[in-house]
């Protein structure tokens, strides 16, 4: 298990972007907006940033199935899994769970770009 609090943000990124690239599940310990905190094991399909700066994994939950989104910076630890995705995505042209009113900007890059060349672009993004 790492802690968020004990590497950068750099850190953590690259390896969910790396994680996300194996298709493998993580379970994170996440802060949410009401202050408790809860454990879930989620299947990243996007990572993009919202438009007040923060960076927001879009997952599949395994628990529920559905689509949900986590921001970054109230990830409290998480765990990286050698195991395959397992929950069905939507469909491209099926909507997901709306963004509750977020605007968000997807960082786009060649799929045979590096990962820390990924981290920096969505760092760059942030900055813009």
């Amino acid at each position: 298990m790492r802690h968020t609090n004990r590497e950068t943000t750099t850190q953590t990124l690259t390896r969910l972007i790396k994680a996300l690239d194996a298709k493998h599940p993580v379970t994170i310990t996440y802060v949410k907006a009401d202050e408790t905190t809860t454990v879930r094991t989620i299947e990243i399909y996007d990572i993009v940033v919202s438009a007040a700066g923060d960076i927001i994994l879009k997952a599949m939950d395994r628990e529920t199935g559905e689509s949900r989104s986590f921001r970054l910076d109230r990830l409290v630890s998480y765990t990286v899994h050698r195991t395959g995705y397992t929950v069905a995505r939507p469909a491209a042209d099926e909507p997901t769970r709306p963004g509750h009113g977020l605007a968000t900007v997807t960082v786009l890059y060649p799929v045979d770009l590096p990962v820390l060349a990924r981290v920096e672009l969505l760092a760059d993004a942030l900055a813009a």
